[in-house]
């Protein structure tokens, strides 16, 4: 029978992150779907859209306008802070992503850690606040928006360099746990002022991967300073870290965060049993291959795995390849509506 839709898309959001019934599954987007094709379309190319409010919001907007998601994310990469932060960047041109260059780190240890006068008036911090506002402004109750802070293990790597930050955590674990908890403080900072500005929900990227560090890392390291982000910031906190992860899941199934948006290199299946109800998952169409280089149909398997799974929210698994074909993009949201017509409630998806 037709999927009938009874809710907005931001109730349809909020709800998911809540763990509360859905009408159907939400397509949200914790990290970026813009693409070449949408900066052309309105106008709003890399890099000015990561640096000027108006065109990042017009390109944000993109992904519920054009792509018809049920959430906006304005905040397209991983440096806002860092650039304000003083860290020496790579702005790079409109079909690739803006880099911190890290072969130049700013501080040394904790004792450089700080929040510079005018960090949240710097012209890239604002670029994602005010882009906020006119978000809200204009789609307010309509549609989830969420913006992103970073979390001070990524944050880490950005002012250090990623080899000497990990080397400080293998040679002193105190010192790195001193650090992350100066670093955290950045974390919040940018976090309510997005709140203030009109997030519904913040994506918190937090690289502790398996591609880098083990599973016990996070337990040592980042539990209890992610179980202190969700009480801080007083919006649903989405997890983002990228790679492998099931070895770790069982401890972010404890962070207290309301969801975990995963990579594809974690099945949904053993995701969804590792993390037991503990947290709502996010994800996780892969990027690199199926979005990028292959078809409408293997996107629809992708996506038809994941609900299988029961996972909560359906998205790309990570920021997408900025040459990624808007005829992928749009076969998720097209998926998951005839899933349910398929399914008519099953797996817990129901209204009721």
């Amino acid at each position: 029978m037709p999927l009938q839709e009874t809710m907005t898309p931001r109730e349809r959001v909020l709800n998911a992150l809540a763990g509360k019934p859905v009408d159907r599954t939400p397509v949200s987007n914790p990290t970026n779907v813009a693409t070449v094709e949408l900066m052309d379309m309105v106008d709003a190319p890399f890099p000015d859209a990561n640096r000027d409010p108006e065109m990042n919001a017009r390109l944000a907007a993109t992904g519920y306008t054009e792509l018809g998601y049920d959430s906006i994310m304005p905040y397209f990469s991983i440096i806002q802070e860092s650039s304000a932060l003083g860290c020496e960047m790579q702005w790079e041109e409109k079909d690739n992503w803006p880099t911190v260059r890290m072969a130049n780190p700013i501080w040394d240890g904790p004792d450089d850690v700080h929040i510079p006068s005018g960090f949240l008036e710097h012209k890239d911090n604002v670029a994602i606040t005010r882009s906020l506002s006119i978000l809200k402004q204009e789609f307010g109750d309509e549609v989830a928006i969420i913006g992103k802070t970073m979390g001070p293990w990524t944050l880490a790597y950005h002012v250090f360099g990623v080899e000497k930050f990990l080397l400080m955590s293998i040679d002193d674990p105190d010192i790195t746990l001193e650090t992350l908890h100066k670093l955290k403080e950045i974390s919040v900072l940018f976090g309510q002022a997005q709140i203030d500005a009109g997030a519904d929900a913040l994506t918190f990227p937090d690289h502790a991967t398996g591609d880098l560090v083990s599973g016990a890392y996070y337990d040592r390291f980042l539990l209890e300073i992610h179980q202190e982000m969700a009480e801080r910031l007083q919006v649903p906190l989405i997890l983002h870290i990228c790679g492998r992860t099931v070895d770790r899941m069982e401890g972010i199934a404890k962070s207290n965060m309301a969801a975990f948006h995963f990579d594809s290199k974690n099945d949904p299946q053993e995701s969804m049993d590792v993390v037991d109800g503990g947290i709502r998952l996010v994800g996780n169409i892969n990027n690199p291959v199926t979005l990028y280089s292959k078809g409408p149909e293997e996107v629809r398997a992708e996506v038809y795995r994941a609900l299988d799974a029961g996972v909560e929210l359906i998205a790309p698994e990570c920021a997408i390849p900025l040459a990624t074909k808007l005829e992928n993009l749009l076969e998720i949201p097209q998926a998951v509506k005839d899933w349910h017509e398929e399914h008519d409630g099953e797996n817990g998806h129901g209204a009721g």
